[in-house]
């Protein structure tokens, strides 16, 4: 028991408040397991749960309109705080499949692999390099293993991907967390892709997925593709549960029927890479081609069934979901794969491999965890507004009074006033070091040893985290605010963008939550021709980019420029659906070696370019640019469109 359980305790015990279940394993630990993985840093499993912070989630923006029973989600943010969010949802009745089942049917993760190895990406350039290696990445991603157990289905499955260096240790922790009884299959994916010639050793052309379920009432639907060699399977003569009649010519040209049968799926999947054409290809790192998830998806579920990638990258889960039907839920935090995801989810082909005829997606919406909008917050009744600020501080809502005092809940046991800034007794006033006293003469000691307080940030008339009054702290909770250091175990992190293609897949984790700040931006543009164009280029010359998080840490860069991550470029904006529909994308690094310039052909842009400048904490600052500023003349399809529109 650490020092600070003994002291929660302590307090629990003296104020005769309720303990609850969580203190039966701290307080009579379990016998430790025959074996398991040992390393530093590794966390109680009821600590994971507890400590995890679920963040709410704001909606940012709906494509199609939403069903009455069920939308798709996509989410930006950190994948452990908003699987504890969904956990929060399927407690109360709000995550289920379509039968009804509570929790996810299928889980299917590729995550970093912690290789520490690089991978080519699109033109040549090293697609990423995990950062996170040995027991950090280990507990990394036990963390998340640990919620989407208890995300899953009691009938669900769960696939993680993974190469040969890691899946050895991923493989101790899968049996101790969903038990080595559930443990079902390790497949291995083979494929062919251009490489580097190693002489030292053989060529690695394999993953491996390992599958696992969540207890012994799983549901499995086995995999068949048809044959269309009979004479071959004749000779094979193996059992066949299932067969079909066709006609073939004998070698004297004579019909004959014969039933041929199809083959069920084994653990080797030989499954092509995705090839420099392939239809399916978006240039995003380590894409995993649709067909390993067709098969994924059909062992595993039904139509209506949900299904959660927590780790979507690409979206190749969420793409093969959305064409059979499925729910699905998808999480990053990279802005890039929101961007990659939102395109092609809005242009996505029937068939597997994006073959075929264009598929109407069904309604999704995107929500952000853990980085908001603050000025849509500010447009909120105050019945939503109080109901935001109880779940962004991860406080009980339970109205009280004491000493005449009206307080809305508890957090960590201690009593919280959400300050009602919209009442007009309350218009423009502040919260004083007075305001503190008043408070603590009319409740005392009678409400414990901490009282919290959440206001907006500009309501508090005073800069410090909390105001000591005899043996009392009032913590002030602004609003917008990441949560104080002190409240923690961990320091407060940011969600950090990529600024070069090596780390698009980098670990990322953040604790707590932030505010969103549109970065300064000044820019210039113009078309050019450099040694060895063909032709002008156009470019946009970055003069300022200023950004600041409001998370508190020591490592935060400042100053012009560096906080830049990349420029996404859109070159025919829409300004009617009013939907970013990603073309290129420039990391930080690159722009940098350029002079602070984002070059690109002119040949293919439309009236108007929308550009993107990201920052490092997911902050984006945006500006719509017409063509003329590149030498472009407006085209005669747009004339005509602006033609048919005034009609």
């Amino acid at each position: 028991m650490t020092p600070e359980q003994r002291q929660e305790l302590i307090r629990l015990l003296e104020q005769n408040e309720e303990i609850s279940p969580e203190w039966a394993r701290v307080l009579f630990p379990p016998e430790k397991r025959e074996y398991e993985l040992v390393y530093h840093g590794k966390d109680r499993e009821e600590d994971i749960i507890a400590d995890t912070l679920a963040v709410p989630l704001q909606p940012v923006r709906t494509f199609g309109k939403n069903g009455v029973d069920w939308h798709n989600m996509l989410i930006f943010g950190d994948n452990l705080q908003a699987m504890k969010t969904l956990l929060e949802m399927k407690k109360e009745g709000k995550l289920v499949n379509a039968d009804g089942a509570p929790g996810v049917s299928l889980i299917y993760i590729d995550p970093p692999f912690a290789t520490k190895r690089e991978f080519s990406g699109s033109k040549d350039q090293k697609a990423y390099q995990d950062k996170i290696s040995g027991s950090e990445f280990l507990e990394f991603l036990r963390r998340r293993l640990v919620l989407l157990r208890e995300l899953l289905s009691d009938d669900g499955l769960i696939y993680i991907h993974l190469d040969q260096k890691k899946s050895h240790a991923i493989k101790l922790l899968m049996d101790e967390i969903f038990g080595e009884s559930n443990f079902l299959n390790e497949i291995i994916w083979k494929y062919t892709k251009f490489q580097m010639r190693d002489m030292t050793k053989f060529a690695k052309n394999t993953d491996r997925l390992l599958l696992y379920a969540k207890s012994s009432s799983y549901k499995f639907y086995p995999i068949t593709y048809k044959l269309d060699e009979p004479k071959k399977l004749l000779m094979k003569g193996w059992d066949r549960d299932l067969g079909r009649i066709v006609n073939i010519k004998d070698n004297k040209g004579k019909t004959q029927k014969i039933t041929i049968y199809d083959e069920k799926v084994d653990d080797l999947w030989e499954v092509p890479y995705i090839g420099a054409t392939a239809h399916e290809r978006l240039d995003y790192p380590t894409q995993k081609p649709e067909k390993i998830l067709d098969w994924v998806i059909k062992s595993a579920t039904k139509e209506g069934d949900v299904v959660l990638d927590a780790f979507a990258g690409s979206g190749t889960t969420l793409a093969v979901a959305e064409k059979f039907g499925r729910r699905w839920i998808g999480i990053d935090c990279g802005k890039l794969a929101i961007y990659t995801i939102q395109k092609r989810l809005l242009n996505l082909k029937c068939e597997i491999g994006n073959n075929g005829l264009k598929l109407e997606t069904k309604p999704f919406a995107l929500y952000n965890a853990g980085l908001y909008d603050f000025s849509k917050l500010k447009e909120l009744s105050w019945q939503d507004w109080r109901f935001f600020a109880l779940q962004l501080f991860q406080c009980r809502d339970e109205p009280h009074k004491i000493g005449g005092i009206e307080f809305d809940g508890y957090r960590q046991g201690a009593s919280v006033m959400i300050f009602n800034h919209m009442e007009a007794k309350h218009k423009d006033a502040r919260i004083t070091e007075e305001t503190i006293q008043e408070i603590h003469e009319a409740v005392g000691t009678r409400g414990g040893n901490k009282v919290f307080i959440i206001a907006p940030a500009l309501t508090f008339d005073f800069q410090q985290d909390y105001i000591d009054v005899d043996k009392v702290r009032y913590y002030a909770l602004r609003i917008p605010y990441s949560i104080i250091h002190e409240l923690h175990r961990r320091e407060f992190t940011a969600l950090k963008q990529p600024a070069d293609e090596m780390a698009v897949n980098d670990t990322v984790e953040a604790v707590g939550f932030d505010f969103i700040r549109t970065p300064e931006l000044k820019y210039k543009t113009g078309t050019e021709k450099s040694k060895g164009d063909l032709a002008e280029v156009g470019f946009i010359k970055i003069e300022t980019f200023k950004s600041d998080a409001v998370i508190r840490e020591p490592f935060k860069k400042k100053g012009n420029l560096e906080t830049l991550s990349m420029v996404l470029l859109d070159f025919n904006y829409d300004d009617e659906s009013n939907v970013f529909d990603l073309d290129e994308v420039h990391y930080a690094e690159a722009i940098e070696k350029a002079g602070w310039k984002v070059r690109f052909g002119t040949a293919h842009l439309g009236e108007k370019i929308m550009a993107v400048f990201l920052d490092i904490y997911g902050n984006e600052a945006r500006v719509l640019i017409d063509e003329a500023e590149f030498g472009k003349t407006k085209s005669k399809a747009t004339l005509k469109k602006k033609s048919a529109k005034k009609k």
